[in-house]
């Protein structure tokens, strides 16, 4: 498991929510690093726009990557096992936050440069972040 310390570290390094959930699980799910931080680059700050939580997000990627349809034979029963992945992170998810927006969740805008600042300067950004995607990968734990 990782430390809310070491996400944080992430953070400061310039990653963001999506990344650091997603790159966690890199390995379990067979794709690089450097690939997770890729993809889930453009997610962060709720798709960069204070939308649909970056951790929110990299966690649905996970949950893609692990039981997304793909296999034209076992289709709709790949895609069955993904929705109900999907519903037990999301009835998680909700249950412990009440909402996946971006904006109601930290409380800033983060697409508004001077909200973003604020974000950053109040340490509200830092500090409840990390406990966001650390307890989304506690989720994903039992999911994936």
């Amino acid at each position: 498991m990782i430390e809310e310390s070491m996400i944080r570290e992430k953070f400061i390094k310039g990653y963001d929510c999506s990344q650091v959930v997603l790159s966690y699980f890199a390995e379990k799910l067979g794709i690089t690093e450097e690939m997770a931080n890729k993809v889930s680059a453009c997610f962060g700050g709720g798709m960069m726009h204070g939308d649909t939580c970056g951790a929110f997000t990299g966690a649905i990627m996970a949950v893609g990557l692990k039981y997304g349809h793909w296999d034209v034979n076992t289709l709709l029963r790949q895609k069955e096992e993904m929705m109900n992945k999907y519903a037990e992170f999301r009835a998680l998810f909700l249950e412990k936050f009440a909402t996946n927006s971006c904006k109601e969740l930290l409380g800033y805008d983060v697409s508004l440069p001077e909200q973003l600042e604020e974000a950053l300067s109040s340490g509200r950004m830092l500090d409840f972040c990390p406990k966001v995607v650390e307890s989304v990968i506690e989720m994903l734990e039992e999911i994936l």
